[in-house]
C-alpha cells in the first residue's frame, strides 16, 4: 500500500460599572469601550493553517493532473493566494510534492488503527484493513495525490519515501496471524501472499483512477476480495 475554533469572549466594563476618576469641571469623562477587540489568531497558528491550505490545494492538482504540468502559479491560483505566499512556505514544486507524499504516509497509522479495531478473528482484521484502505483511496485527496506522485517519482528531482515495502511488511504480519489462528489455506506463505495483495491492490486503484477517476474503485475492490482474499482463507 487533510476545527472550528471558538473566539475568546471580549472583555470590557460590566453593566453599571463606574469610572474611578472623579469628574472635573469643563472636561468630559474618559470614554471607555464596552468591548475590547478580539484577540488575533497567533501568528504561528495562522502560518500552520496557511501551509495546510496550500498543501491541500497542491494535492488536488497533483491528483487531477499529475506532477509534470502543475506549477507553483497553478497552486497559488487554486489556493487563491499569491505565488509569493506559496513560495514563502514551499520554495519549489519539488518541496511541495515531497510534503504531499509525506502527508500521504502520515495519514495511514490512524486509518489502520481504526480499521484493526477489535475483530474476533485475524482474517477479519485483514479484510477490514483492506476495506479501510480502499475507502481512503476513494475519498481522501491527499492519499490519492501521494499515490500518483509515487508512480511519477522519476519526474521529481527529490528523495521520496520508499513505496510499497512497508505495506508488504504490514500485511505479512496480518496474514501470519491469520495462519497461526488456522484461518489461512494450507501452503500459503504470508510474505508471498502479502506481495501479491500489495501488487493487486495498488494496481487496482491505479487502473480505477485512470479509467474512471476511481468511481468504480469499490466494485473493483469487491472483486479483489472475492478472488484473492477468499482464495487465501482456510
Amino acid at each position: 500500500m487533510t476545527t472550528p475554533r471558538s473566539e475568546p469572549r471580549p472583555r470590557g466594563t460590566g453593566p453599571g460599572q463606574r469610572a474611578t476618576e472623579p469628574k472635573r469641571r469643563g472636561t468630559e469623562p474618559q470614554q471607555r469601550s464596552s468591548e475590547s477587540k478580539p484577540r488575533s489568531e497567533p501568528k504561528q497558528e495562522r502560518a500552520r493553517r496557511t501551509k495546510v491550505h496550500i498543501l491541500q490545494s497542491a494535492a488536488e492538482l497533483f491528483a487531477e493532473r499529475g506532477y509534470a504540468t502543475v506549477t507553483l502559479q497553478d497552486v497559488a491560483e487554486r489556493a487563491e493566494m499569491t505565488k509569493g505566499a506559496v513560495y514563502f512556505h514551499y520554495t519549489n514544486k519539488e518541496a511541495l510534492a515531497v510534503a504531499v507524499v509525506q502527508e500521504h504516509y502520515a495519514r495511514w497509522p490512524e486509518i489502520l488503527k481504526g480499521a484493526e479495531g477489535d475483530h474476533e478473528e485475524p482474517f477479519e482484521t485483514l479484510v477490514a484493513v483492506l476495506d479501510a484502505v480502499t475507502r481512503a483511496f476513494a475519498r481522501d485527496i491527499v492519499v490519492q495525490a501521494g499515490a500518483r506522485l509515487q508512480i511519477e517519482r522519476a519526474l521529481i528531482d527529490a528523495e521520496l519515501p520508499e513505496p510499497y515495502v512497508g505495506w508488504e511488511e504490514y500485511l505479512s504480519r496480518l496474514i501470519a496471524e491469520a495462519r497461526d489462528a488456522g484461518q489461512l489455506r494450507d501452503g500459503v506463505e504470508p510474505r508471498a501472499a502479502a506481495r501479491v495483495l500489495v501488487s493487486a491492490f495498488f494496481g487496482m486503484q491505479h487502473i480505477s483512477d485512470v479509467l474512471s477517476r476511481r468511481r468504480d474503485l469499490t466494485e473493483r475492490h469487491e472483486e479483489l476480495r472475492a478472488v484473492l482474499l477468499e482464495g487465501l482463507r482456510g
